[in-house]
C-alpha cells in the first residue's frame, strides 16, 4: 500500500512537467488505419461531451453514440444498403467498415464480419440490461457503435451488429474505394 501511495505522489509531482509550452496537457494520440491510403496515422483522440455532441448531431444519434442506445431493428438507414463504399464514424469520420465485409444477418441491423482495422474499433465488456455482451466503440472518439457477437460467417466468425445512426456512408465515388 505504501508503494502505491509513493507512486501516486510521484506521478502528481511529475504531472505539471508533462504540459507543453502553453501550459496545456499534450493531445492524446491514437493510431488509426486510413483505408483509402492503406496507412496507419497518428491522430488526436477526440473527447466530446454530451452537450458538445448535442450541438453537432440529432438527439436520436446522441442517444446511440453517447448514451449507448440502440435503434429499432429493421429501421436503420443502412440496414439494407447494398452500395459499395465505406462506413465511417458519424462523430469523427474514422473509417470503420467496408461494404465488402457487410452481410445480411437477419437481425435487422447492418452486420459486418470485420472492421476496416482492429485499430479503428475497441471492444469493451457490456453488462447492461442483465446481459454479458461485447460493445463496439470507435477507437478515436469513443462513440458507441453496437455490439460484436461470435455467430458470424467465415472468415472471422464475428457479427459486428452496428447501429445505422452511428455511421455515415460514402459510396465508391466519394470514398475513393475501387
Amino acid at each position: 500500500m505504501k508503494e502505491i501511495t509513493v507512486l501516486l505522489l510521484c506521478l502528481a509531482l511529475l504531472a505539471p512537467s508533462c504540459k507543453n509550452d502553453e501550459g496545456k496537457m499534450p493531445e492524446e494520440k491514437v493510431p488509426i488505419f486510413n483505408y483509402s491510403t492503406g496507412k496507419i496515422e497518428s491522430l488526436n483522440k477526440i473527447k466530446l461531451t454530451k452537450e458538445q455532441l448535442e450541438k453537432k448531431l440529432p438527439s436520436n444519434v446522441c442517444y446511440i453514440v453517447k448514451d449507448k442506445g440502440t435503434e429499432p431493428p429493421f429501421a436503420g438507414e443502412f440496414y439494407q444498403n447494398t452500395k459499395k463504399g465505406i462506413y465511417k464514424c458519424i462523430v469523427c469520420a474514422t473509417d470503420l467498415f467496408v461494404s465488402s465485409a457487410k452481410y445480411e444477418s437477419g437481425t435487422g441491423w447492418p452486420s459486418f464480419f470485420q472492421p476496416v482495422s482492429e485499430l479503428n474499433t475497441e471492444i469493451k465488456s457490456d453488462t447492461s440490461h442483465g446481459m454479458l455482451r461485447n460493445e463496439v466503440i470507435c477507437a478515436r472518439c469513443g462513440a458507441h457503435l453496437g455490439h460484436v457477437f461470435e455467430d458470424g460467417p467465415k472468415p472471422t466468425g464475428k457479427r459486428y451488429c452496428i447501429n445505422s445512426a452511428s455511421l455515415k456512408f460514402l459510396d465508391n465515388r466519394a470514398s475513393g474505394i475501387r
